[in-house]
């Protein structure tokens, strides 16, 4: 006998919309059930795209664990991964009061970062020019890539880096280096951006009497603290000069009596039967590199250190080292 439609219906109403407290406890009982038994049985029964989309689900769900076993929010724990990889901000200096405090006092900068409204401001245009003259570099760039290099904090627009020791002018790197000697030697560095080549150069320098280092604004690591560091004290007995352009500091040189030397490979005479006595500039190139084109032709002559080994170049502070010696003992 056939149930009345009424009576149907009215099943289906309370099956689909009438569950008491009662029913929702076995509803979940059956859900922990079915999930103990997926369990029990593992994932090796499902086809791929079925395991994948119980991975994701899974992933989804959890949060990552540090090794203490607490739980990190997805913002902490990109926090978590950074720490390893920030720098050391001794010797930096951020926000407009803080940095312009800076620069008014003229102490020793190595570097500059600020926005272009900040460099074109009536507060920063007038020092930040004059900075540059002088050899500081300065990097206009957005507000993103500043929060970048600060690791967020609140710059306001500008940033910079000081500097280990005080540069001074060419020209007066040229009076003092005649004033104690009559065939001085300076050391020009070519595109070495590593501080602890810099550092081991400056050393090396000091220590065979080099009368002082030239260093260009762009491609060369600044006097920072790594430099400052490798260099042993030598930097505060060798004057430095940071020009804007290498090749235009050789051309004053030159005016000023002095033979302009590159250290090449391919230099066709050997360092040791070098013996021209005269006021000196020996260029040192990056070792991957070497001396830039530009610059060998504005050289008076290629020298080159003739190796013996199976090795083909030698690390640019060792054969600074190497020249400078060679160079000193006639």
């Amino acid at each position: 006998m056939k149930n009345p439609p009424n009576n149907k219906k009215q099943n289906v109403n309370n099956s689909k919309y009438n569950f008491n407290s009662k029913n929702s406890n076995s509803s979940k009982k059956n859900n922990r059930f079915s999930l103990n038994s997926f369990k029990n049985k593992g994932v090796n029964n499902l086809s791929e795209s079925d395991k994948n989309k119980v991975n994701h689900k899974y992933l989804k769900r959890t949060n990552p664990i540090n090794r203490a076993g607490t739980k990190l929010s997805s913002k902490s724990n990109d926090i978590y991964q950074e720490l390893p990889n920030k720098k050391n901000f001794d010797d930096w200096i951020w926000g407009k009061h803080s940095v312009f405090e800076a620069l008014t006092s003229e102490r020793a900068i190595n570097r500059i970062w600020c926005t272009s409204e900040i460099f074109s401001s009536e507060k920063f245009y007038i020092l930040l020019k004059e900075l540059k003259s002088k050899g500081v570099l300065i990097e206009e760039v957005s507000w993103n890539r500043l929060s970048q290099l600060t690791f967020g904090a609140s710059h306001q627009g500008v940033a910079l880096q000081l500097a280990c020791s005080k540069t001074i002018p060419l020209d007066k790197l040229i009076d003092i280096s005649k004033k104690n000697s009559s065939n001085p030697i300076i050391l020009a560095l070519d595109g070495i951006t590593d501080p602890h080549n810099v550092g081991a150069i400056i050393r090396s320098a000091e220590a065979f009497d080099c009368k002082g280092i030239i260093i260009p604004q762009r491609r060369s690591a600044g006097l920072t603290g790594t430099v400052a560091k490798v260099a042993a004290g030598a930097l505060e007995h060798l004057p430095v000069s940071r020009v804007i352009n290498l090749n235009r500091a050789l051309v004053e040189l030159k005016k000023n009596g002095f033979i302009v030397i590159g250290l090449s490979g391919d230099g066709q005479i050997p360092i040791s039967k070098f013996h021209e006595k005269m006021p000196l500039v020996v260029i040192v190139g990056a070792e991957d590199k070497g001396i830039s084109l530009l610059t060998q032709k504005k050289c008076d002559y290629l020298l080159s250190i003739p190796l013996k080994g199976k090795t083909s170049s030698l690390n640019a502070s060792v054969a600074a080292a190497i020249s400078l010696f060679h160079l000193t003992s006639k």
